[in-house]
């Protein structure tokens, strides 16, 4: 029994990578250009360019040169008639303080945008390794379905051969063709579940081409780091972190220009003029200053409720992001755990199909206990599959989410992509 049992589980070893989750995955600067070339990713990195734009904005300030004038012709009674004219040249001047605030409020905003550009890549990176996983798992699934059609058709056959030469009944030979149908309806769905799981993933990233034969899900375990840095990692490298950090100091540098603007900016000019046909001549300097009323206030305080609504929503993410580090690293150990127990269990069962099959060339085993154990076998197999995907699955989350896989901690924080 143990030396079956070691059969099985070297077997299983053979269909599968060496204990890396990254080898199963397509080469990293195929997945690079992939996710630089993503909708979304590119969308975002246009979103910079705007905060860019609007920080420009911001820094020039929005007063302008305002040229007036006017030119007329009077007429006095028994003195003629006399050309004038009046020209003012004016510009508001931000008061001091407020153009450095217009300054920093840009540059959060552009900080902002590179992070949610990072971010967008993130996710585009998860949905990458969700859609491979996908394929690879049920490309699997197919292939051990094959088999297991294979082996039952040679079963059937053998049957059918006895029942030709009267060693085996009728209700034998019926047997073992309803578990030939039976594997052959799941192996067809198995590869309708390929060729959706393929498809999927061909259009949503055409740019990665797939292989000829996918790559067997490796055997998960424990990344190098462990689990426990990787969970930190996620939270000190988290881009939606340092976005809302950069909204929450943008909305508050806006707050404080808006209570510096309860103080309007004052305008300053010159004036030059010319009157009864330049027989009166002046040239003088002019201001004004609008003299703020309630509106300001208001908007103002619209300001200042906005900043503390983006620092309660900085908090809500950090409390999320934390959930969802502590909820990785649960998941991937577990997961782990979970396979570990599925594949012992595969092999136990192999090794059972493998006794089961030898007492029935024996004539000790009928075939309905036979094609039982096959079944169970199979099932424990399929079940093995599915827990090693999933346990991939977890862990490459961790890895894509801490940012040591695909994604670097400092990722595009120029706004690159």
């Amino acid at each position: 029994m143990k030396h079956l049992l070691w059969l099985a589980l070297a077997a299983s070893a053979s269909h599968a990578e060496p204990r890396d989750a990254r080898r199963s995955l397509p080469p990293p600067e195929t997945v690079r250009v992939a996710l630089d070339n993503h909708p979304a990713v590119l969308a975002a990195g246009h979103r910079v360019g705007v905060a860019r734009a609007q920080a420009g904005a911001l820094a020039k300030g929005s007063h302008e040169i305002v040229l007036t004038g006017s030119a007329v012709r009077r007429s006095v009674d028994r003195e003629g008639d006399y050309a004038e004219f009046d020209a003012t040249l004016t510009r508001a001047v931000r008061l001091p303080g407020k153009a450095a605030l217009d300054r920093r409020t840009g540059e959060a905003g552009v900080a902002a945008a590179q992070n949610r550009m990072a971010d967008a890549r993130h996710q585009a990176a998860l949905e990458l390794a969700r859609l491979w996983l996908d394929w690879i798992g049920a490309t699997a699934l197919a292939d051990s379905d094959t088999r297991n059609l294979a082996s039952l058709e040679r079963e059937a056959g053998a049957v059918e051969r006895r029942a030709q030469l009267r060693d085996a009944a009728a209700l034998d030979v019926d047997q073992a063709r309803a578990a030939v149908a039976r594997a052959r309806g799941q192996l067809a769905e198995s590869r309708a579940a390929l060729a959706e799981a393929e498809a999927t993933l061909r259009a949503n990233f055409p740019s990665i081409p797939l292989p000829q034969a996918a790559p067997a899900p490796a055997e998960p375990d424990e990344p190098a780091e462990g689990f426990a840095t990787l969970g930190r990692l996620v939270i000190e490298r988290s881009h939606e972190i340092e976005a809302a950090q950069a909204e929450a100091d943008r909305l508050g540098f806006a707050a404080r220009r808006a209570r510096a603007d309860r103080v309007a900016d004052p305008s300053l000019g010159v004036r030059a003029f010319s009157e009864r046909g330049g027989m009166e001549r002046g040239i003088g300097l002019v201001a004004s200053m609008p003299l703020g009323g309630g509106y300001r206030r208001y908007l103002a305080d619209e300001a200042a409720a906005q900043s503390s609504a983006a620092v309660s929503d900085l908090a809500a993410v950090r409390r999320s992001i934390a959930a969802i580090a502590a909820a990785d690293v649960a998941l991937a150990r577990g997961r782990i755990d979970g396979w570990r127990s599925l594949r012992e269990a595969a092999a136990r069962a192999q090794a059972v199909a493998e006794r089961t099959r030898t007492g029935n060339r024996l004539g000790a085993i009928d075939l309905a206990e036979l094609l039982y154990a096959e079944r169970q076998a199979n099932d424990a197999r399929r079940e093995e599959i599915r827990a090693r995907v999933e346990a991939l699955r977890a862990v490459l989350r961790l890895e894509i989410d801490s940012h040591v896989l695909w994604i670097d901690e400092d990722d595009h924080a120029d706004g690159h992509a």
